[in-house]
């Protein structure tokens, strides 16, 4: 039987960077009634504060929810009415300077150091730095529409594997790519996830929307986690209805 269900976030549960919709945090909030819950995204804490956290109505089970920001390199969980901090697996300085500068010069060589921005292209979250070509805070349709079959994100990422071969470099989210530690990405944070909640892994269900080869949710499944692909966060929620009606 299936007690620990895992999500990626944004195409998932939300929309890219948006906060769960009204009719997805009560159906979280139901299905943590009948089993434990994992989130793992690209994004920071604060994002997942932002687009899960704060959204879910009150009289939720907060202690079922595990929340992995960063591709699971950071573990959150609410204890005493508030979010703790478990783990983080933060780059050193040394590291983090590297990683900037490498990506500053595949950047400047794609020609997306050019390229109109809202917000910063790169941000740093301790255990994960991210290149987020349009900015942090692009809006949908422009994210939507600069590279929706990953060819320029693609190139971007072979150079800045030749330049930091020791180190993981995936293509994330819409515009983003994600560097961590090597052999960090969500299966790795499915092991995290195992240790940490005492779940074993074929009592996992995995939902995602990039199953597919190539996509930042495929390890998993790759791993042997029964996963299910879904379209877009309205397909989730029909999904995870499925799921409680068999757990009740």
């Amino acid at each position: 039987m299936k007690t620990m269900i895992a999500f990626d976030l944004d195409g998932t549960l939300a929309a890219s960077k948006q906060p769960l919709a009204d009719d997805m945090a009560a159906t979280l909030k139901t299905l943590l009634d009948v089993a434990f819950v994992a989130v793992i995204s690209g994004g920071d804490w604060p994002q997942f504060e932002k687009q899960v956290a704060s959204r879910l109505p009150e009289g939720t089970k907060l202690d079922r929810l595990f929340l992995m920001p960063t591709t699971g390199s950071k573990l959150y969980r609410h204890r005493d009415g508030a979010w703790d901090r478990i783990y983080a697996e933060d780059f050193s300085r040394g590291e983090h300077d590297e990683i900037l500068a490498a990506l500053r010069r595949a950047a400047k060589a794609c020609g997306y150091d050019t390229e109109r921005t809202w917000g910063e292209q790169i941000e740093d979250r301790g255990s994960q730095i991210t290149f987020s070509a349009l900015g942090q805070e692009a809006p949908l349709d422009a994210k939507e529409a600069w590279d929706p079959d990953q060819k320029k994100r693609r190139a971007m990422q072979a150079l800045i594997e030749k330049d930091l071969p020791g180190l993981s470099v995936k293509v994330g989210g819409s515009t983003s790519i994600d560097i961590t530690r090597a052999g960090v990405d969500k299966a790795w944070a499915i092991e995290k996830l195992c240790e940490h909640s005492g779940v074993a892994r074929d009592a996992i269900l995995f939902m995602g929307d990039a199953i597919y080869p190539g996509g930042n949710d495929d390890p998993v499944r790759a791993a042997g986690i029964d996963s299910i692909k879904v379209r877009d966060p309205a397909e989730t929620i029909t999904a995870i209805s499925a799921v409680v009606a068999c757990l009740k």
